[in-house]
């Protein structure tokens, strides 16, 4: 029996390294691969016959396909994969991963890959802080997070108590 694709598939744009992005993904995060590999069967505005044109991967459940328009598109905040981590060890692993793989740190628990698409390393226990039925304790979590690269747990739940 033939598997069906995806009815609904998150499309990326890269520009030629695809299948780059989507082998570090399947490395790093879990119920993450690597599909099939596509190419080009003619010649395309950024590329040859031959060339990797798709590919299909998993990132974290998410069915993916990774697009090798060309320079024409970039990736940018308007979306990102939101990554519910667990606890700090989590937390860093994954922001590390993306960061030190030549990625970009950015606010409130965001960062970049080295091919520009956003992630947001959130951990639950910030979700849980910044949603506190204490207004007073969800504000100093929400405060501290604004201040904060990557988030760190400690200091929200710190603030969080008071």
């Amino acid at each position: 029996m033939t598997k069906q694709p995806a009815k609904n598939t998150v499309c990326l744009w890269y520009n030629g390294d695809a299948e780059e992005a989507a082998r570090f993904y399947a490395k790093t995060f879990p119920d993450s691969a690597v599909g099939a590999i596509h190419r080009a069967p003619g010649d395309f505005p950024s590329g040859k016959k031959g060339d990797v044109l798709l590919v299909e991967f998993i990132v974290m459940g998410i069915p993916c396909i990774g697009l090798n328009g060309g320079p024409a598109f970039k990736h940018n905040e308007a979306f990102s994969f939101q990554v519910a981590t667990a606890d700090q060890a989590e937390t860093d692993r994954y922001w590390n991963a993306i960061v030190n793989n030549g990625g970009q740190e950015s606010a409130c628990g965001w960062c970049k890959d080295k091919w520009g698409v956003s992630w947001q390393i959130t951990p639950v226990a910030l979700t849980k802080a910044i949603t506190d039925s204490d207004p007073a304790a969800a504000r100093r979590a929400f405060d501290a997070m604004m201040d904060m690269t990557k988030i760190d747990i400690a200091v929200i739940e710190a603030v969080r108590q008071g």
